[in-house]
């Protein structure tokens, strides 16, 4: 059905649009209508825009199409679009002639796009894939942190220590008043049980009994601090530790770039964004409150999944995602891994290379070429499920000692004993043959070029670096207006014959990559200088301590 090229015929046009600029909305148009979008933007609150005099009745077909156009070439903010309709021709013809005001904008973003918002995403994409003919079997993923629109200096970090120091208290004292007999045996206890406490022992003061009425008062004041850290508990959840007071949703974050003065080491409200790019195309986005990326990956190939009932054949990340778990999920789901490990570069550089490698037979193989086999000991267990103990010996003869025993107590013993994740560990090597290899080069050439490119565009072409909405879920609505935006720029582009495919292919054959060999000689060096570094960085707080001592400074 003909929702948005539809037009009304206005007898007096009070604009002239270029030709050239209205084929190209016309197309914009007839692309919404062949997406089938309009049959998403249904709401409960038939009244929404009822109209009593005044302004006429929006078009919500128009007003969406003008929502989406903002968000593709301007700011995409309520006043901007309310602003444009008034003297912007492109927003005039796409609104035919009406003025919708912000107050009118916001509420149909709240009622209409806001509870469909990922129905309208991956109808629109899953249309844009097809008509642009974007192969998806590669994809591409990256996040990043954006500042949340909340106050950086009103933040609230989880009270868990100290609501078991307070319920150790609370302890102590019903212990004292002979009250504590069937409390539980957790660290915490509930709020309700400290009141039923307090409410029987109020019953037993007498009125003359002021070293009870004492205990009973601290007791309610211990009341109040243990409802206070339950909201706060409460409003971070089990998976955060931190939250704002001007936007519970938003965490404590550091970001790469300070807003306010430059510097990368202070807190910000912010959240996590993650995002899905195959040939230059954005198809999928989360947005979390997760501090780290590793936490969101599996989270972010599931949601592609929902949206496109399949899995990608290949997925290529950066070392901010690697991790076993993940390896896990990629060869259980059959996807091609192409993810660096967190130790990608110091082994392809050799500055920091793995102390082990386990081949594909399981069998273990060191820095030096000794092989490793697997041992029990007694009376200790490894730390993790799904790892064994492999032990190398000859180590007093290695020239790698040094280095490979660097973190432990006792260093002349003739053997190493490691704790290995066989299953992970293999996963791991086959995603580095795979990153090593002709193709791997290639798609680790092509993430920085397009999932890159994509945040580059949306970050730093467009300034978008804070969110301006509050709360989760209107964060997601704006993050995914934005996200349709860039996708609508490579549309546009389409339509004027731009080549909006990015990917690269090499002009001749490229060679396999292999490892840098370490060196032994080097990797020593470096160890007996952090050695002597951090002894001096010792000597000279020892030093700086007995001056400021004798001066009678701080210490």
């Amino acid at each position: 059905m003909s929702y948005f090229s539809t037009r009304a015929l206005h007898l007096f046009p009070s604009y002239a649009l270029k030709p050239e600029k209205e084929k190209e909305l016309d197309i914009f148009l007839q692309f919404l209508d062949r997406s089938e979008v309009g049959d998403l933007l249904i709401s409960d609150d038939l009244n929404w825009n009822k109209s009593s005099g005044g302004r006429p009745n929006i078009n919500i077909y128009s007003l969406f199409a003008t929502i989406l156009y903002s968000f593709t070439f301007d700011k995409g903010t309520l006043r901007d679009i309310s602003s444009k309709c008034e003297y912007d021709l492109r927003y005039m013809y796409l609104m035919n002639g009406v003025t919708p005001s912000f107050k009118t904008i916001g509420n149909f973003i709240n009622h209409f796009i806001l509870p469909n918002i990922d129905a309208i995403f991956t109808c629109l994409t899953k249309k844009m894939i097809e008509e642009l003919d974007i192969n998806t079997d590669t994809v591409y993923i990256d996040g990043t942190k954006i500042e949340a629109d909340a106050n950086k200096y009103k933040f609230v970090w989880k009270p868990t220590t100290f609501h078991k120091r307070l319920c150790t208290k609370i302890r102590n004292l019903l212990e004292l008043i002979k009250l504590a007999d069937d409390l539980p045996d957790d660290e915490i206890f509930s709020s309700e049980i400290i009141a039923d406490k307090l409410s029987v022992f109020g019953s037993m003061i007498e009125d003359d009994d002021k070293v009870k009425k004492k205990q009973y008062d601290s007791l309610f004041k211990y009341l109040e601090k243990a409802i206070e850290y339950e909201e706060k508990e409460e409003i971070c959840g089990p998976d955060r530790n931190s939250y704002y007071k001007t936007d519970h949703d938003a965490t404590a974050m550091t970001l790469k770039t300070d807003y306010y003065s430059g510097l990368g080491s202070s807190m910000h409200a912010a959240y996590n964004v993650q995002i899905v790019v195959a040939n230059s195309l954005i198809v999928e986005r989360i947005v979390s409150q997760n501090r780290n990326d590793i936490s969101d990956f599996i989270n972010v190939i599931e949601t592609f999944y929902k949206s496109f009932g399949r899995y990608p054949e290949s997925v290529c990340a950066d070392a901010g995602y690697g991790s076993f778990q993940n390896y896990r999920y990629l060869d259980k789901k059959r996807i091609n891994s192409y993810v660096k490990s967190q130790s990608w570069q110091g082994n392809i550089s050799g500055r920091n290379p793995d102390s082990y490698r386990v081949l594909e037979d399981g069998s273990l193989i060191c820095l030096n070429g000794n092989y490793g086999y697997k041992v029990e000991i007694e009376n200790r267990h490894p730390k993790k499920r799904d790892s064994v103990f492999y032990r190398v010996n000859g180590c007093n003869d290695c020239l790698f000692n040094t280095y490979c025993k660097r973190w432990q107590k006792i260093k002349d013993e003739d053997y190493k004993i490691f704790e290995v994740d066989v299953y992970g560990s293999k996963l791991k090597r086959r995603t580095e043959e795979n990153l090593l290899s002709k193709e791997g080069i290639i798609k680790r050439v092509n993430r920085s070029i397009q999932v890159e490119g994509a945040f580059g565009s949306i970050k730093y072409n467009l300034g978008y670096n804070r969110f301006r909405r509050t709360n989760l879920d209107k964060v997601k609505l704006e993050f995914t207006l934005t996200i349709l935006g860039y996708n609508f720029r490579k549309f546009f582009k389409y339509i004027k014959g731009e080549n909006i495919k990015t990917e690269w292919r090499p002009s001749k054959d490229i060679k396999e990559e292999i490892f840098k060999k370490p060196s032994a000689k080097r990797l020593r060096n470096k160890i007996l200088k952090r050695k002597t570094k951090s002894e001096n960085q010792k000597a000279k707080d020892n030093y700086k301590y007995k001056s400021n001592r004798k001066r009678g400074g701080k210490t």
